[in-house]
């Protein structure tokens, strides 16, 4: 698949997430698992970067929110909040 054309998916695939229901953002990820990679995080990030300096503090938000969500899942994203393991010294 051409860079393009995944650019372009990765855009839409935004777009649906903008414009779903709230609370129906993991179907449509699950409808297109896969997109869901390094690069769609990298895209959610510009996207959102966009909107902010346009002044869409809430979108841009909600898809910092969704990126930081996805880092996790994959792993590219420590999640702080729950401890591996216990450090003993």
């Amino acid at each position: 698949m051409a860079n393009n054309q995944r650019q372009e998916e990765y855009f839409e695939l935004i777009d649906r997430l903008l414009h779903c229901p709230n609370g129906k953002e993991p179907e449509v990820l699950d409808s297109r698992s896969d997109l869901l990679d390094q690069d769609f995080i990298k895209t959610l990030i510009q996207v959102a970067t966009a909107m902010a300096h346009d002044d869409n503090q809430e979108a841009s938000q909600f898809l910092m929110f969704i990126a930081r969500e996805l880092s996790k899942q994959l792993g590219f994203y420590p999640d702080f909040a729950t401890p591996s393991s216990a450090i003993k010294e």
